[in-house]
Parts: structure tokens; C-alpha cells; sequence
């Protein structure tokens, strides 16, 4: 009892001790309370990214990273697209004119991977159009009337550093402008040109230029795109790849060429398909022409495995050779019409243009002398008639047997 009564005194003392830190510690911590909450504010705040938010005439989804300003009637592209967006569709519009930096951004669009423009009635885009977007890799340009496609539209606005694009697919179908758009020069030279301009396309592994009435292929258009691995030319009005070298196009995986005018491949261009290790080529709905000219192409389909649906080509021309498989022609029914060499034909179309002036020469000369001609022809008149009164009268003097012994007579 004694020992438990002279212990209570200590421990009373412990715990009001104890009692008395708790308070001290408590009013420390309430009065520095304010500034830690603002800095843990702060630092909430500094670790969030700067999403942005959705320009109203468009529809944005954070979760699939996806913006929609689809058949909005916008003029310009919107100046506040959230920052995580990486997929952009801008279809059906009125942009008209992309110009330099349509995209540019502070801070950047990094994200953006893929573009699609199409069917916003663009006429023109300008250099430098698609800068500052690093991720770029899907571009799609179709259905609109470029009229006027800057040859640095992929690579940037200044022309004297080449800068390589990101882009991986280009989708450029059916952008052909009406005819009286084309400013008197080559569309296909106009597209060429933005396609080589500072090989800022080297990477790309996708193109497409269906539909575009393209009647040739520029000489080295395929030169600047060594990694190209799917090209569609299909639905154009290509007559000839005679001048289209494929030969460094080493990755090239499919080739389409449907819906074309080609009458025939050469020895050269099959040769250089012949080379290619993986491609895939496609030549439905075309107008071949089924003449000696065939025999090499006919041979090559026969023994060629790269060529898909061989079996469905058929012959447009001569008629009496139209829907005949190409397959199964030999050689013998491949004939040409004896005709004359090139040579000989133009030969004789020179000699008729000269036979032609010759003639014109002529008749104008007479034109000039037809009074002239006239008085002539009139002297010649006179002189045959009275040469034929002289006849005439020598005749009825000999007709009459009188007159006739009288001449006798006379001239003994």
C-alpha cells in the first residue's frame, strides 16, 4: 500500500508531461497547416499536364485521344485543340487554304498521329502546312481540288533546309481540280514535285493516288521514295509505265494499277517487277491490246506468280480477239497487220504535206493570173477555130469531084 501511494506522485507528473508536448505539437501544426495545404496544392497542380478543352464545334473524346470537327463549316483550323488529341478529323469543311503552320502550337501537338482533311473543299496548301507536328504519321488529303500544292507542303517552309517529314501513310485520292483550276501546267508534275521535293519523304511506306486522271508518271517520282511498300495508282489514265523505273523499290509489297489505260507492258518494266521480292501486282480493267506487241507480256504472265488474279485479264483490242483470256494465247494468235515502218508512214506524211503546199502554191498562182489566163485561153480559142475553118473548106473542096479535077488541073 505504502509502495503504491509513494509511486502515484511520478506518474502524474509523466503524464502531464506528456499532455503538455501533445498541446505544443498541436499548435505547431495548426499554425503551419495553411502554407503545407497551398503546397501541396501547388504541386498538384505543377504534376498535371495542360490538357486544354474542346473547341465547341468539334467532339472530343480524352479516352480515345480523338478530336471530330466533322461537316462544321470551319474556315480555319481551331486555334485551341486539347493537347492530348491524336487523332484529328477535320472532314468536310471550307478550309480553302492551309497555310504555314496551320498546326502550330505553344506548347506543340505532339501527340497528333494522324490527320484527316478530306473532303473540306482545300485548294491550296502552302509550305510548310504541316509543321510542328512530330508525330505525324497519317495524312489524308483525298476528295479536295488542289489546285495549288506547294512542293514543300510536306517538308517545311524553308526551302533551303530539308527537313524529313514523320509521315508514314499519304492519302492523296481524287484531288484533281477542275480544268480550268490547273493554271495551264501539269498536275502530275505539280504532285511529283511536292512528292521529291527535299526527299522529306524518304520514310513513307504508304501512298495513294487513285483517281486522279494521272496520264503518266513523272520519269524519278518513284527515285525519292525507297521505302515505299504499298503504292495504288488505280482508276487513273496511265496509257504506258514505259518511262516509270520501280527498280529501287526493293520493299515494294503491292502494286495496284486497276482501272487504267495500259495496252501493254514492255520488257523493261516486266523485268523490273520480275526483280522486286515481295510485290503483289494488280492489273484488272485495263484495255489490252492482244497484237504481236503481246507476245513478251503474255510469256511473263505465264510463268510470273506476282501478278494477282492473272487469270481474269482479258482482251479489249483487235475485236476479233476481245474477251480472250490472256493466258491462254500463244503466239500464234498474237499477229500484228502488215503495216509500213514508222519511218516509211512519216516519210509519206511529209511527202503529202509538201504535195499539199505545192498544190495550194498552184491554184493561187492561177487566182493571181486568171485574167491573164483568160485572154490566153481565148487566143487559143481563135486560133483553133480558124485552123478548123481551114480544114473545113480543104474538106468540101475534096468532097466535090468537080472541084476536085479542077484542082488537079490547076496544079498541073
Amino acid at each position: 500500500m505504502p509502495g503504491g501511494c509513494s509511486g502515484s506522485p511520478s506518474t502524474g507528473d509523466g503524464r502531464l508531461r506528456l499532455a503538455r508536448l501533445a498541446l505544443v505539437l498541436l499548435g505547431w501544426v495548426s499554425s503551419s497547416s495553411p502554407a503545407s495545404s497551398e503546397l501541396s496544392l501547388f504541386s498538384a497542380v505543377s504534376t498535371q499536364p495542360p490538357l486544354g478543352y474542346c473547341p465547341p464545334p468539334c467532339e472530343c473524346s480524352e479516352a480515345a485521344r480523338t478530336v471530330k470537327c466533322v461537316n462544321r463549316n470551319l474556315t480555319v483550323v481551331p486555334a485551341d485543340l486539347p493537347l492530348y488529341v491524336r487523332n484529328l478529323f477535320l472532314t468536310g469543311n471550307q478550309l480553302a487554304v492551309l497555310p504555314a503552320g496551320a498546326f502550330a502550337r505553344r506548347p506543340p501537338l505532339a501527340e497528333l498521329a494522324a490527320l484527316n482533311i478530306s473532303g473540306s473543299r482545300l485548294e491550296e496548301v502552302r509550305a510548310g502546312a504541316f509543321e510542328h507536328l512530330p508525330s505525324l504519321r497519317q495524312l489524308d488529303l483525298s476528295h479536295n481540288p488542289l489546285a495549288d500544292l506547294s512542293p514543300f507542303a510536306f517538308s517545311g517552309s524553308n526551302a533551303s533546309v530539308s527537313t524529313p517529314s514523320p509521315l508514314v501513310e499519304l492519302m492523296l485520292n481524287h484531288i484533281v481540280p477542275p480544268a480550268d483550276e490547273q493554271q495551264n501546267r501539269s498536275f502530275e508534275g505539280m504532285v511529283a514535285a511536292a512528292l521529291r521535293a527535299g526527299q522529306a519523304l524518304r520514310g513513307l511506306r504508304r501512298l495513294e493516288l487513285a483517281s486522279n486522271h494521272f496520264l503518266y508518271l513523272p520519269r524519278d517520282v518513284l527515285a525519292y521514295l525507297p521505302g515505299l511498300r504499298h503504292l495504288d495508282l488505280r482508276n487513273n489514265s496511265l496509257v504506258s509505265l514505259t518511262y516509270v523505273s520501280f527498280r529501287n523499290l526493293t520493299d515494294l509489297e503491292s502494286l495496284h494499277l486497276e482501272d487504267n489505260a495500259l495496252k501493254v507492258l514492255h520488257n523493261d518494266t516486266l523485268a523490273e517487277l520480275q526483280g522486286l521480292p515481295h510485290v503483289r501486282v494488280f492489273l484488272d480493267n485495263n484495255p489490252w491490246v492482244c497484237d504481236c506487241h503481246m507476245t513478251d507480256m503474255v510469256a511473263w504472265l505465264q510463268e510470273t506468280e506476282v501478278v494477282q488474279g492473272k487469270a481474269r485479264l482479258t482482251c479489249a483490242f483487235p475485236e476479233e480477239m476481245r474477251d480472250r483470256v490472256l493466258l491462254q494465247l500463244s503466239s500464234s494468235d498474237l499477229d500484228c497487220d502488215p503495216i509500213l515502218p514508222p519511218s516509211l508512214q512519216t516519210s509519206y506524211v511529209f511527202l503529202g504535206i509538201v504535195l499539199a503546199l505545192i498544190g495550194a502554191i498552184f491554184l493561187l498562182v492561177l487566182y493571181l493570173n486568171r485574167k491573164g489566163i483568160k485572154k490566153w485561153m481565148h487566143n487559143i480559142r481563135d486560133a483553133c477555130r480558124d485552123h478548123m475553118e481551114g480544114y473545113h473548106y480543104r474538106y468540101e473542096i475534096n468532097a466535090d469531084p468537080r472541084l476536085t479535077n479542077l484542082s488537079s488541073n490547076s496544079d498541073v
